[in-house]
């Protein structure tokens, strides 16, 4: 770049002089003026705006914002789904008809003579809950369960008999089919045999020993072999319904 620049009225003086000059001479003067302008307005030029500083700012802003929107929305979320598991989980624990029994419902008129126990496994506490289950079914007494369960004790100690003994007598009560009682299939469903039974005890049996109330439906050769299971029957029963 020329370090002397001519200035803008010095070079029209100087084209206007009648005087002659070389064509060189005149080319570098005109090279001095055109740079000069340029320069100026390189100058005066405004200054591009400083806006590069504040978008951090707002990107800053905005992922705040997402990240507390979306914390508040996980949050919500959770506790949305976890409220009706509890609920469910409460709602899924059944309460038993019978339980709060005592032994005044269970064995309202008493024991009769000496008792008898035997040891269950867990078929013979699963075939006296289904005994139970089918008295809470046909909304009878804590006493009816008592009743059936301590008859099932003394004709099978609670086993499902599912080979005929004594002609053709199967299940839980020797129920025959010979009889009317029911199919052989029939009777060794223990839901079916129990509300079998049930449904066939005399209508006053609240207020009627056991080993009667159990012989008016058995019609066994010695009713009073029904007594001696009475008091284990009630604690069979007592425990299956309060736990």
């Amino acid at each position: 770049m020329l370090k002397n620049r001519m200035s803008t009225s010095a070079f029209r003086t100087f084209i206007s002089s009648p005087r002659r000059y070389p064509a060189a001479a005149l080319a570098l003067a005109a090279v001095g003026v055109g740079v000069a302008p340029l320069t100026a307005s390189a100058a005066t030029a405004p200054a591009k705006p400083a806006t590069a500083h504040v978008a951090p700012a707002s990107v800053k802003a905005t992922a705040s914002t997402a990240k507390a929107t979306a914390a508040s929305t996980t949050k919500t979320t959770t506790k949305t789904t976890t409220t009706p598991a509890k609920a469910t989980a409460k709602a899924a624990t059944p309460t038993s008809l019978f339980a709060g029994s005592t032994t005044a419902t269970l064995e309202p008129t008493g024991t009769v003579g000496s008792q008898s126990h035997i040891t269950l496994d867990s078929d013979q506490w699963s075939n006296a809950t289904s005994i139970v289950k089918a008295a809470e079914d046909m909304h009878l007494s804590p006493y009816a369960a008592t009743i059936a369960v301590a008859t099932s004790m003394q004709e099978s100690k609670l086993q499902n008999l599912n080979v005929a003994v004594d002609h053709d007598s199967l299940g839980l009560f020797q129920q025959r089919p010979s009889c009317g009682w029911g199919t052989p299939s029939q009777l060794n469903d223990p839901t079916y045999a129990a509300k079998a039974f049930l449904k066939n005890l005399p209508s006053g049996y609240q207020s009627m020993s056991l080993h009667r109330a159990a012989q008016d439906v058995q019609d066994s050769f010695n009713g009073s072999l029904y007594s001696q299971w009475e008091d284990q029957a009630a604690h069979i029963v007592s425990t299956i319904v309060n736990h």
